[in-house]
């Protein structure tokens, strides 16, 4: 049986495993989504969440291009790098707002009375 994945490992493996931010700015990232950077990453439970905390790293490092830049050196200039950064941005958004909100089931004291 592998071993889990934490929500910090796996938040660097959708990043691409680039080291944009320390461990801690991650964690913080992660706390901020209601993640916990230690705990099991169970993609059923946690995926829209994960999702949104790398939509969020994105987002302040396209406030911050140069960062951007001197990680991913694969652009020339800073227009196609912000560029690829709003297209990965819109493709995240479109993937977050694909999944269903988790919601696990309650119990519950009321019951319909009438069924179609």
């Amino acid at each position: 049986m592998p071993t889990p994945i934490t929500t910090l490992d796996r938040l660097k493996i959708g990043l691409n495993n680039k080291s944009y931010y320390s461990d801690d700015t991650f964690s913080i990232y992660l706390e901020e989504n209601n993640l916990s950077p230690a705990a099991a990453y169970s993609k059923s439970t946690m995926q829209k969440q994960l999702l949104q905390t790398v939509y969020d790293i994105l987002q302040s490092l396209s406030n911050n291009i140069d960062l951007f830049r001197s990680i991913v050196t694969e652009f020339t200039t800073t227009s196609q790098a912000y560029a690829y950064l709003q297209k990965r941005l819109e493709d995240i958004e479109a993937r977050i707002l694909s999944i269903p909100d988790y919601q696990g089931m309650k119990e519950s004291q009321f019951n319909f009375m009438y069924h179609d």
